[in-house]
């Protein structure tokens, strides 16, 4: 294989398309949504809004990354958190392309980078990530969490199924 079509491989291989869709579908309905919410529904002077007995609606912005840790409330401490989610980012579409998995890698996949960059794009215009969903049952609160969350996890559920699975399928 010529270093032209090497490097091409690197950047779109077959399910390039796909999980760029998914990344993209993620980013759009995650952005859409903290968009309503803040500024259509205005969720930050309603406070906690009760919608069952286990789901709450309030807005946190999380300064840190998963349950506030590595909290940065400087506007620097927020682009390197930016940075580390363009650079995760790109190292899974480079694992992407590079392993040629399969279908369901390939959307796990935009799950997880649409997810990191969703949440990217939050720290850029209001200096952390936007989170709403409280579930609670039984006075256990967990914690609070957005669309874009929903999609890191699936596909983090998606990456570990395939795993579990093995290569014959």
């Amino acid at each position: 294989m010529s270093e032209l079509a090497e490097t091409r491989r690197l950047i779109w291989s077959r399910w390039a398309a796909l999980a760029l869709t998914i990344a993209l579908a993620t980013i759009a309905v995650d952005q859409a949504h903290k968009f309503w919410m803040l500024d259509v529904y205005g969720i930050e002077a309603k406070g906690r809004v009760v919608v069952t007995p286990f789901l709450d609606l309030v807005f946190v912005k999380n300064i840190g990354v998963s349950y506030s840790l590595f909290n940065q409330e400087s506007r620097e401490g927020q682009y390197l958190l930016v940075a580390f989610a363009i650079v995760a980012s790109a190292g899974l579409w480079l694992w992407l392309n590079w392993s040629q998995g399969s279908r369901l890698m390939a959307i796990s996949l935009g799950l997880i980078i649409g997810g990191a960059i969703g949440n990217a794009i939050d720290r850029l215009r209001i200096g952390g990530v936007a989170d709403f969903f409280s579930l609670h049952a039984y006075g256990f609160h967990w914690y609070v969490f957005n669309i874009a969350d929903v999609a890191i996890v699936a596909g983090v559920i998606g990456l570990l199924y395939e795993s579990l699975r093995g290569e014959s399928h």
